[in-house]
């Protein structure tokens, strides 16, 4: 697996092709979608929506989007935050771990995880977080698998949805 940075400035300037890429690994995911309810129908996810919803998560300052490809092929999309919009929060954040549903359970997740938390750990963080809606709990088991501890359950600050914050040293 091979891991590289977005580099686009601005979602919406993505390449045509990066762009498909990007909305056919959001589009296998409909289940997640389902539960999340980022988009209004999970089945017809559209270029400008993905493009739209990684403007969002691009937004703060410290954010920062890995892409993952297996053989050529783009297998998963991780979004960091270095900084928490919270300024008492000292941690960096993971704000969306995706893997195509046709490549999940083959540790691409894990090794992508994996990578994210040695990044932040050779810079000297000391902890990793994220959160995981209460209605997922597929994912809450594959976080926890990956030594990840619940610290807190609040609403997430985007949409108000319940989460489940987990919390990794590192």
């Amino acid at each position: 697996m091979i891991v590289e940075p977005l580099t686009a400035k601005d979602p919406y300037d993505l390449p045509g092709p990066l762009l498909t890429e990007l909305t056919a690994l959001y589009a296998s995911n409909e289940e997640f979608h389902e539960l999340s309810g980022d988009f209004p129908d999970p089945a017809r996810i559209r270029p400008e929506q993905v493009a739209a919803a990684l403007a969002d998560e691009l937004s703060q300052p410290t954010a920062g989007a890995l892409l993952a490809r297996s053989e050529g092929r783009l297998v998963a999309l991780a979004v960091t935050l270095g900084r928490h919009p919270d300024p008492a929060d000292p941690d960096p954040w993971l704000g969306l771990l995706l893997v195509h549903a046709d490549a999940h359970r083959a540790g691409f997740g894990r090794r992508l995880a994996a990578y994210v938390e040695e990044d932040f750990r050779a810079q000297g963080r000391t902890g990793l977080k994220l959160a995981v809606l209460e209605n997922n709990p597929r994912a809450l088991a594959f976080w926890t698998s990956l030594g990840y501890e619940e610290t807190a359950r609040r609403r997430d600050l985007a949409h108000g949805r319940p989460c489940v914050v987990l919390r990794k040293a590192l």
